[in-house]
């Protein structure tokens, strides 16, 4: 309880100082608006940003989906196969280096739906930290059960699913943490890239669309809705990881005191 009490606190009074920093300076609602202001137009703009805030989430959930099971897959194949992942790893890399600003333009061109093109570069951001954690899960076994399951002449596919998989949890679960975040920004950062209008398109649209208009609040409303969202996505997998670890983890047993 005292844990979740003093960030709330903290929280809290940041946002108390904003309102007051707002109003004794008296800073125009164009330049800085005041959290009430904001949270007046968040209610008064619910039903526009809402149907945006339900296509950011279909993209971001779809890309981290796909992220979690082609991660898991091609790090299962790798941790098999030494030679497949000497061969394939690069690529991996390549795609996690690549800045989104930059190769969002070309995807967009080479692929028709502006929906999918969103989706793959989510996909693209949040794709390498699942592998990569993944991987180093499965590797985390420890060398005298390695050698017990190859004493007992376990198949490659008994020794991964009865030692690598339970070994790899923990880290699955953190990428997952990590991942969930990042697809939410590959989602909104492609969605700024594409400059995508219309009714069917996300919040980072109306993010774009306020600014042309100069309606700071607005901006400030939709950006709130990602934050929250953000913060929802970490909370959730976050609850998922206590949960299935249990106290049998280090990760998911330890308190603070």
């Amino acid at each position: 309880m005292k844990q979740r009490l003093l960030p709330t606190l903290v929280l809290l009074g940041l946002i108390g100082g904003w309102e007051l920093l707002v109003r004794m300076a008296q800073i125009p609602a164009y330049t800085l608006p005041a959290p009430s202001l904001i949270v007046q137009t968040l209610i008064a703009n619910f039903g526009s940003l809402a149907a945006s805030w339900w296509t950011t989430l279909k993209i971001t959930f779809g890309a981290l989906a796909l992220a979690c099971a082609g991660g898991g897959l091609i790090a299962a194949m790798f941790a098999l196969s030494p030679l497949l992942e000497r061969a394939l790893l690069p690529v991996a890399v390549v795609l996690q280096v690549t800045p989104l600003v930059a190769v969002a333009p070309l995807i967009l061109i080479y692929v028709e739906s502006t929906t999918a093109a969103l989706l793959l570069c989510a996909w693209i951001v949040a794709f390498f930290p699942m592998l990569s954690n993944t991987l180093t899960g499965l590797r985390a076994a420890e060398a005298n059960l390695r050698d017990l399951f190859r004493l007992y002449r376990a198949t490659p596919m008994q020794r991964l699913r009865l030692l690598l998989l339970p070994t790899a949890l923990p880290y699955f679960l953190a990428g997952l943490r990590i991942s969930g975040g990042l697809s939410l920004i590959g989602a909104v950062t492609a969605e700024m890239v594409a400059g995508a209008a219309g009714r069917d398109t996300g919040l980072a649209s109306r993010i774009l669309e306020a600014s042309f208009r100069t309606e700071t609040p607005k901006m400030f409303a939709a950006l709130a809705l990602l934050v929250l969202t953000g913060v929802m996505i970490y909370a959730l997998f976050n609850a998922l990881s206590r949960r299935l670890l249990g106290r049998w983890h280090a990760s998911a047993s330890h308190r603070d005191d």
